[in-house]
């Protein structure tokens, strides 16, 4: 099974050719088939960037093992649950160790392209403030992922097993297709961060009861990275605070601009100024 179907040269040229019809439509005066092409431009020359950083590092790969361990040992002495005991609890069931195998293999980019589509198509005006999100979240994670750290399966020793190798679904082995993911940047963890960031945008711009059930794919993003042994809690807690912080930059940013502080609602000038002014109003100056 392979997740990743795209080399970074395929993707680098894919992203030109995009970029050209984008232009073409462009000159034709078709204005959305343009802006989606120019969109799809963008979001492959991203993912070639991040196939293409995700293979260097700061520091030799001899020891990332040893960091793996150090983490799975602080995780234990803080007393947090062992993954070990996670994994060991669906091993049993070979239905559920396959469907959470598939699941990591397909839903992380899965989720959030069909998330970016619907924004691009039926909410234009949050789809920049998501897109700016998953690129900075992105690159906050491959900065830190610079320093390898090996992924629980690495592990045998205490105790986890590959399971995805084992029924034949790892997205790793084999380089079908010229691919060949970097196994050892597992801190932070860029699955845990996207499900958070796709289940964020839908509570905020969805409406109606139904967008809660998208909560469930950060919960079942979380379970599967651990009982499949490709990432710690630690990973996915590193990469939420990275996410915080993402988000609280943004929202000063916003705010400097005279935007709203809403996670993908951008007010007009003419809003702006009403805003400015209701706030002026309520301020004991103003009355």
């Amino acid at each position: 099974m392979q997740n990743l179907t795209l080399t970074w040269q395929t993707s680098a040229v894919t992203s030109v050719v995009l970029f050209g019809s984008a232009y073409a439509a462009g000159r034709t005066r078709r204005a959305l088939p343009a802006a989606l092409l120019r969109e799809a431009g963008t979001l492959l020359a991203l993912f070639a960037l991040w196939q293409m950083v995700g293979h260097l590092s700061l520091m030799s790969t001899a020891h990332a093992l040893d960091r793996a361990e150090w983490i799975h040992r602080t995780e234990l002495a803080l007393g947090l649950p062992d993954e070990v005991a996670w994994q060991r609890a669906v091993v049993p069931h070979p239905w559920l160790v396959q469907g959470a195998n598939y699941y990591y293999a397909t839903m992380h980019f899965g989720v959030m392209l069909v998330l970016l589509l619907w924004l691009f198509l039926r909410h234009r005006e949050s789809y920049a403030w998501v897109r700016t999100t998953v690129v900075l979240t992105t690159a906050a994670c491959l900065l830190i992922q610079f320093i390898p750290v090996a992924p629980p399966r690495m592990l045998p020793g205490n105790g986890f097993v590959d399971l995805a190798v084992q029924y034949g679904q790892s997205v790793y082995g084999g380089g079908v297709a010229g691919v060949v993911a970097d196994q050892l940047s597992a801190m932070p963890s860029v699955h845990v961060a996207w499900c958070v960031i796709v289940a964020v945008a839908v509570v905020v711009i969805g409406r109606g009861p139904w967008r809660w059930l998208v909560v469930l794919h950060p919960v079942l993003t979380v379970v599967v990275v651990v009982v499949t042994a490709n990432h710690f809690w630690a990973d996915g807690a590193v990469a939420v605070a990275l996410l915080l912080v993402v988000y609280l930059v943004q929202h000063a940013a916003a705010g400097w601009r005279g935007q709203s502080g809403v996670p993908g609602v951008v007010l007009t000038p003419a809003a702006a100024a009403a805003a400015q002014e209701k706030e002026s109003d309520r301020s004991p100056a103003g009355r």
